[in-house]
């Protein structure tokens, strides 16, 4: 009986460059992209003491996705530096062979001090940009922003809004915003997706840190039930929370789609809860029960602003605010180029108790901290 022959990996055609990997996005992201483009080739942007993790998850990727199997290439570099930090020979053939790049580097951290946030997501971002424009074959950029460039602007948020006259919260927003006036203001073909707070996958709870609304279940988890928690302000405010698949699955799709060029998509929840709604189902799942005491959103933040209350809880003063904003993102063109690829996010109530569960299974393992 003959034996059947493998059929060769198609020839690569797509040539990409990728900043943000191993991280968690990007390790799941690229699995994804392959699938429906096997002709890719990913250079992936490493730092040098990151390439050990680097090689380690792309040997993990070879045996849960063959089909990333030759290829990821890593190309050891850094978004701060001038030129990406790439060698001179490497960066010619780079700046000859790229068709496309996927930004995603950033230091995603609310508490994060402003030159560090400065260097990484605006000179970061301002660098890739310039090593882009030098590639006469790139046919798309592909960027990572986030919903929360809205800074102090209440009300609908749009995907064609940026600059509404708002101020920052803090300095991961401000300096998003900053990185993606830069973007806009490029020549480059462009996409832009704006994720609202992500959250872990909606169906196995898989994430990779527990911060954002996690810190309200670090909370519940330290406190007696019955007992009372604190609501920030009214508790009426909706807090936009995505589950990474639909992130996943959204980026896919409009990446590997010349119609998504030139656009900006939120990928937030059409109809999101409020604090105090979220709140309470994750108090269900987590089985404890609570009186909920209003808090004007100032004094919440001056009660959390010792170091020893934060480090209690395991939720920096900063989030606070989060809990208490008055804006919506209309996701209006996200949601009609997504519907003909069936792609929705879904409700937070269908997904709430994988959230919780994962979490009682994991939270002493998993620990916060950016690779930076």
């Amino acid at each position: 009986m003959a034996t059947k022959k493998a059929r060769p990996a198609p020839v690569a055609s797509n040539i990409v460059l990728f900043t943000g990997f191993p991280g968690f996005i990007g390790a799941r992201l690229i699995p994804k992209l392959l699938e429906l483009k096997p002709d890719t080739v990913f250079h992936c942007l490493v730092q040098e003491k990151f390439l050990e993790l680097a090689r380690s998850s792309v040997e993990q990727l070879a045996k849960t996705h063959p089909g990333t199997k030759g290829r990821i290439e890593l190309v050891t570099g850094d978004i701060t530096a001038p030129g990406l930090g790439i060698g001179e020979t490497e960066a010619r053939l780079l700046h000859r062979k790229l068709t496309g790049c996927f930004h995603l580097a950033a230091v995603y951290d609310l508490a994060v001090a402003r030159e560090v946030a400065m260097r990484i997501n605006v000179e970061g971002t301002r660098n890739v940009l310039g090593f882009l424009e030098e590639c006469p074959h790139l046919k798309r950029l592909d960027y990572v922003s986030t919903a929360y460039v809205s800074g102090t602007a209440v009300g609908t948020f749009r995907e064609t809004d940026l600059d509404v006259g708002q101020s920052f919260k803090n300095y991961y927003e401000e300096t998003k915003f900053l990185a993606e006036e830069s973007v806009r203001g490029s020549a480059l073909p462009t996409t832009t997706y704006r994720p609202a707070i992500v959250v872990g996958d909606s169906r196995t709870g898989e994430t990779a840190k527990f911060d954002g609304p996690y810190f309200a279940l670090n909370a519940m988890r330290q406190l007696p039930s019955p007992g009372v928690f604190v609501k920030v302000g009214t508790g009426t405010a909706p807090v936009n929370l995505v589950p990474i698949d639909y992130v996943l699955a959204a980026m896919t799709h409009l990446s590997s789609w010349e119609g998504a060029i030139g656009k900006t998509y939120h990928l937030t929840d059409p109809n999101p809860l409020s604090a105090y709604e979220i709140e309470e189902l994750f108090a269900k799942a987590i089985g404890k029960h609570f009186l909920y005491v209003p808090v004007p959103t100032v004094l919440a933040k001056l009660l959390f602003s010792p170091k020893l209350v934060q480090d209690y809880f395991g939720m920096p003063a900063v989030t606070v605010e989060y809990f208490d904003h008055p804006v919506r993102y209309d996701n209006s063109q996200a949601a009609a180029d997504l519907a003909p690829f069936g792609v929705t996010c879904p409700p937070f109530t269908d997904y709430v108790q994988n959230l919780v569960a994962f979490y009682r299974k994991h939270v002493e393992k998993i620990t916060r901290g950016a690779m930076i």
